[in-house]
């Protein structure tokens, strides 16, 4: 792996000048002596939770018009387990009473805006630690800084939700893009399934796992009736996962020790909750009949990846139609399959497929991936479950199908690509081998942007992952398809050339490809994504679309300030500053 000698002293005299403000904020340290045993909850006593839903759209006359919603954000209470004591929590909702974790689901309209404004009601210091050591949105006057993301969304610049956006409490303290709370999605952009969630500079870590993101779902009755699938409230759910630990008291337990202590007294590369949680319930269970069933499936862990499947005897599999926010152009099946950290599958599962057997009444949800992925621990019997399904046992009528066909999209077209761009993943280490931060092209965050592309027009991006990690890479604004995955051969040399140089080209990248394994890329995952896997060692070639899906051009200026951004979607390596500035030009 490589080394930045100069970054890592800087990181360490960053550490000097923060000790005194981290010691008067963490002095107890962490003794781990009351982390709570979590295999003596019970599995399956909690009913699945199915949030609640906000309309993102107005009606009169029977005609939809742009919705207006404030959505606030509020320190609370809240249960994740029938055993477990109530944990403090920050969660989204229109009252501090009705917020949960995860929020509400926002549905909205294709082509009908939605205005939403956020407001921030947490308290005056964080529930959970936070490293100061990395570049963080801070304020002097005190407060929780946060600002919302619609990931997967295609809104103006000012609606992005940029890291240096945030506002804190009655704007106490703003950051330096900070341009009003109050934000649209035009939600011009194909039916599909989207989430948001906080993106402060340096806290996205902390303030997901304290429990701001939810759902948001883009509907097109005119495009989605005629396909016949599944709907409806009870026959068309959300499924957000994630991980947590717990102290015994029921607070969520985030380790305060980092793996550097000396240089990052808190930062650790990755977090994995003992726990898995569904939809804010810890390892829940939902009464289903024999009958098809729709599921839009979001992994919101900080960094857990799952590898999904049900038992070989079960019957079950999976149908997908969309992968992120967009319909595939036809439905594919599964038996497994894997879900990176920030990822989406919209699946169907049909139980009158389950057998008959005593057995089938009730299966599990089961996960397989290792953690961190993919070369890390192996699950056990408590990260290795995710939730139950009973099964009822009559069949049920159902008037739901699947098309052989689901939505048209525009086919990746590569030779009108207008640029080529190397995009390399580092991870810098201490002599002995841990982390200190990783970065895009080794360059940091506050960079001047290197990726500028013109609006309206597409790239390849070649993307080399030159880290043992897995890393899921997301890009606001634009959608890509993956073209290939190749093996880097001679990977060592490759790294060290990059090392000293920074430059894939000049190391003869494409000589370091040849011959190398090519990598499938599953059928499921064929369509428009704006998250994907990047292999370790691995050079992934995607198309990256600058321009709306369902044609025409952007309904606003894509070149404004602050701009976009790109980043890894493990939360703790984009703190730590796994992210770049993408500049749109005319």
């Amino acid at each position: 792996m490589g080394r930045a000698p100069r970054s890592t002293l800087l990181l360490v005299l960053a550490a000097a000048a923060a000790s005194c403000l981290w010691g008067a904020k963490h002095a107890s340290g962490d003794s781990g002596k009351d982390i709570l045993d979590v295999s003596k909850l019970e599995m399956f006593v909690d009913e699945l939770p199915d949030m609640p839903r906000l309309q993102g759209y107005g009606v009169k006359d029977d005609l939809l018009l742009p919705g207006n919603l404030t959505v606030g954000m509020y320190e609370k209470f809240w249960k994740f387990h029938r055993d477990l004591p109530p944990t403090r929590v920050f969660a989204y909702g229109l009252t501090q009473d009705s917020a949960t974790v995860p929020g509400p689901t926002i549905e909205a309209f294709r082509g009908v805006p939605t205005h939403v404004t956020w407001t921030n009601h947490l308290p005056s210091r964080h529930i959970l630690p936070w490293d100061p050591t990395i570049p963080t949105a801070r304020s002097s006057a005190g407060g929780v800084p946060t600002v919302v993301h619609l990931h997967g969304g295609v809104q103006p610049p000012a609606s992005d939700g940029s890291a240096l956006a945030w506002f804190t409490a009655d704007f106490a303290a703003v950051g330096p893009a900070f341009a009003g709370s109050s934000l649209v999605y035009f939600n011009r952009q194909p039916p599909g399934c989207l989430w948001y969630h906080d993106h402060a500079m340096g806290l996205t870590r902390a303030n997901l796992l304290a429990g701001l993101f939810g759902v948001y779902t883009v509907r097109s009755p005119e495009l989605e009736r005629p396909l016949g699938l599944p709907c409806g409230p009870t026959f068309d759910r959300s499924l957000v996962l994630f991980d947590r630990a717990f102290r015994t008291n029921g607070s969520i337990y985030m380790n305060t020790t980092g793996n550097n202590p000396s240089i990052h007294p808190e930062w650790q590369p990755e977090y994995f909750g003992t726990a898995i949680i569904v939809n804010g319930k810890a390892w829940p269970f939902l009464r289903v009949s024999r009958r098809r069933y729709r599921f839009r499936i979001i992994n919101s862990s900080n960094a857990r990846f799952f590898r999904l499947f049900f038992s070989s005897d079960s019957g079950l599999r999976f149908l997908h139609l969309g992968s992120d926010a967009n319909y595939l152009p036809r439905p594919v099946h599964s038996r497994k399959f894997l879900l990176a950290p920030s990822e989406i599958a919209d699946v169907i599962i049909d139980f009158s497929e389950a057998s008959a057997s005593a057995s089938a009444s009730a299966v599990v949800l089961t996960n397989d991936a290792p953690y961190p992925y993919p070369s890390g621990d192996p699950t056990d019997e408590l990260n290795g479950k995710v939730m139950r399904f009973v099964i009822a046992p009559e069949r049920e009528d159902d008037p739901s199908r699947v098309p052989r066909r689901l939505l048209t999209l525009p086919r990746p077209a590569v030779h009108r690509a207008a640029a080529t761009r190397y995009i390399a993943m580092y991870e810098y280490e201490t002599a002995s081998g841990e982390p200190t931060h990783l970065y895009l092209n080794g360059k940091p965050f506050e960079a001047p942007a290197t990726e500028t592309p013109k609006a309206g027009t597409s790239e390849v991006w070649e993307v080399i992952n030159l880290t043992e990690d897995n890393h899921p890479l997301h890009i606001h604004l634009a959608s890509f398809v993956v073209l290939e995955q190749r093996e880097l051969v001679g990977l060592e040399e490759f790294k060290e050339c990059m090392q000293k140089a920074n430059d894939a080209a000049a190391c003869k990248v494409e000589e370091h490809l040849k011959g190398g394994r090519r990598r499938r890329v599953p059928r499921y995952e064929h369509g428009w994504k704006n998250v994907f896997k990047m292999r370790p060692g691995v050079a992934t070639r995607i198309l990256v679309r600058f321009a709306p899906l369902d044609g025409g051009t952007y309904a606003f200026d894509v070149t404004a300030e602050p701009g976009y951004v790109y980043h890894c979607h493990i939360l703790d390596h984009e703190d730590n500053v796994m992210m770049r500035p993408l500049k749109l030009v005319h």
